[in-house]
């Protein structure tokens, strides 16, 4: 590995944020899933849980499409939805929806730099009814035109630059990980880090 290799890395490492994730419901079209693990990657999420209640498992990530990112990420499957909650729940995150609600507030009204989850549905209903019930609250992204959705990966990459801004704001991209030891220790392991010289 050379040193600038291993340099960018570390780099990377030192500006994941282990209390920022995506869940993406049921998304079918696997260059969606690429496009949005492509943008978390960019950001700094480590962590991406993709729950698939009424479709198949999903049998690999579009590397091509991704630009290889899902290499870069620790992706959590689940086909249960009680047991992938109770996964988010562990790691304390709020949990927000992309959904149209009375209720909804301006994805600028968020406090993103909280442990928060950003759940994200799939392309024909958005999230579902059951998931909902067990988020914290919905937003939705302001719009003018006449077309009131996004792609869902578009939809993603606003909401995740938000995070970003929000978060660049408080310091927390500073270059001081904030990955637990254990996690920053088994990444490099994985990413080639520890290997002899």
């Amino acid at each position: 590995m050379t040193r600038e290799r291993r340099s960018r890395i570390e780099a990377v490492l030192s500006h994941r944020q282990p209390d920022l994730t995506v869940v993406m419901e049921n998304v079918h079209d696997p260059h969606n899933i690429a496009a949005v693990m492509r943008t978390c990657d960019a950001i700094g999420i480590q962590e991406l849980f993709v729950l698939t209640t009424v479709i198949a498992k999903h049998r690999n990530f579009d590397k091509k499409t991704s630009a290889s990112a899902a290499g870069w990420l620790t992706i959590h499957e689940f086909d249960n939805m009680a047991e992938c909650i109770a996964a988010l729940r562990k790691r304390h995150y709020k949990l927000y929806a992309t959904h149209l609600g009375e209720k909804a507030v301006s994805l600028y009204e968020l406090n993103l730099t909280e442990p928060v989850a950003l759940v994200f549905g799939n392309e024909h209903e958005g999230v579902s009814s059951e998931l909902l019930q067990y988020c914290d609250g919905n937003f939705i992204i302001p719009q003018v035109g006449m077309v009131k959705s996004l792609n869902i990966s578009v939809a993603c990459a606003v909401t995740l630059y938000e995070a970003f801004r929000q978060r660049q704001k408080a310091g927390f991209y500073s270059g001081e990980t904030r990955l637990p030891k254990e996690q920053v220790t088994t990444l490099s392991e994985k990413w080639g880090l520890t290997e002899e010289q």
